[in-house]
């Protein structure tokens, strides 16, 4: 007999299992928002899940989403403090182009993408919880561990930033 088979719980194995299947996609989302970079994302997730998985007899019957939310954001935070961030080049920003542009909005997206990655932590975690996950700001606070004001303070700094680098639509015209 493996010794780490005493500890197996068939009914908790199969809840993780669920519970993983049926969120995975999402946080794995969460994750990517946070990181920026596709492996590095699978990476935390399968980080914050190995580290929730001992505790999961104790948090499924809760909110084990919200819990795991707040474990990925966490883990990030540590990633984050300990990586190294070197000088990242960047070429010019094109003018914008009155025509139809068909990878306009891939543009864009990835454009949002680097610039909600360009935030500081905190900031960061507050937007991609915010907007991304659609939490409420009480909720966004809850995970994070901080007061709802914080939350708001916090957005409202991100949102000026991200307005400032973000490229502004032409009058009149729409996005598809």
């Amino acid at each position: 007999m493996d010794p780490g088979d005493r500890d197996r719980d068939p009914d908790r194995d199969g809840d993780f299992e669920a519970f993983v299947a049926a969120r995975g996609p999402r946080l794995l989302r969460v994750a990517w928002l946070l990181t920026g970079d596709a492996h590095l994302a699978e990476d935390l997730l399968q980080t914050t899940l190995a580290k929730v998985w001992p505790k999961w007899h104790r948090i499924s019957g809760e909110r084990p989403e919200a819990y795991v939310r707040k474990a990925l954001v966490h883990t990030h935070a540590s990633w984050w403090r300990r990586r190294w961030r070197g000088e990242v080049p960047h070429g010019e920003v094109p003018d914008a182009v009155g025509s139809f542009d068909a990878y306009e909005s891939v543009d864009l997206e990835q454009s949002l993408a680097a610039a909600v990655r360009s935030l500081p932590i905190g900031q960061r975690a507050v937007v991609v919880l915010r907007f991304f996950e659609d939490l409420s700001v009480e909720d966004t606070a809850a995970t994070l561990g901080c007061a709802p004001g914080t939350v708001k303070s916090q957005s409202a700094k991100a949102l000026r930033t991200l307005r400032a680098v973000l490229p502004v639509p032409a009058e009149g015209g729409e996005r598809g």
